[in-house]
């Protein structure tokens, strides 16, 4: 039997737990096609952001008292292995037992998902993700979360934002800039951006409340979202 194939996905927090509380039918649903992949000669590496947690902490923290980029950093972080340790027990039966927290110390992992985290402050978990698919030889990520399509700019403050479905790295990185901010809202971190342009990974940007059209990047037939290569 050929070895089994490894996607990485980068997980947005706002889909496992939004505003509204925890997405229940996503999950079921986001399982349901996560496990049937499985069956398919598939792994996964599954990297889960902060989301809503993490900006419910950040925001009353900042309100409490002051608070330094890395201190919101590491409230961040922890959301995130909130998060992740959650997904590991829905994926229980498949899942490694332990929660990844350093993208960068590689594991000897039979099981068929692997479940990932946030690390140090500076960057998100798409950098988590970046370099965990570097570590195992992934030649993709598919990134989550509730946007469709990256744009040439914020469509919320400009109308005239054009949506991409295919960018170089080179353009896109002018769109998000070099610097990472914590809590920032964007399509794809600014490092990770960085170090997928090194690596030539290819980074697929979708919503993930669509799970017919992500089973389709998975299994690289055509898509609704943005290509960045």
């Amino acid at each position: 039997m050929p070895e089994k194939e490894i996607t990485v996905i980068s997980l947005g927090g706002s889909l496992i737990a939004p505003k509204t509380g925890f997405n229940i039918p996503f999950l079921k649903s986001f399982k349901q096609i996560i496990v049937k992949f499985l069956e398919d000669n598939h792994r996964f590496i599954i990297v889960c952001g902060g989301g809503n947690t993490a900006r419910l902490y950040q925001a009353a923290a900042l309100e409490v008292g002051e608070l330094t980029a890395e201190d919101i950093d590491w409230i961040g972080i922890h959301a995130t292995r909130l998060n992740a340790h959650f997904m590991r027990t829905v994926f229980r039966k498949w899942a490694h037992p332990v929660v990844v927290k350093d993208p960068t110390r590689k594991l000897k992992w039979t099981e068929e998902i692997l479940i990932g985290a946030g690390w140090q402050p500076g960057w998100s978990t798409d950098y988590d993700a970046v370099k965990m698919a570097e570590l195992y030889g992934a030649k993709v990520v598919v990134n989550l979360s509730n946007i469709e399509y990256v744009y040439s700019a914020d469509p919320r403050k400009n109308p005239q934002a054009k949506r991409l479905e295919k960018i170089g790295w080179r353009e896109f990185r002018k769109i998000v800039g070099n610097k990472w901010i914590p809590g920032a809202n964007l399509p794809f971190d600014p490092i990770a951006s960085r170090e997928a342009e090194k690596m030539k990974l290819k980074v697929m940007v979708m919503s993930g409340n669509d799970l017919a059209n992500v089973s389709q990047a998975i299994k690289g037939d055509n898509f609704k979202g943005t290509t960045i290569s």
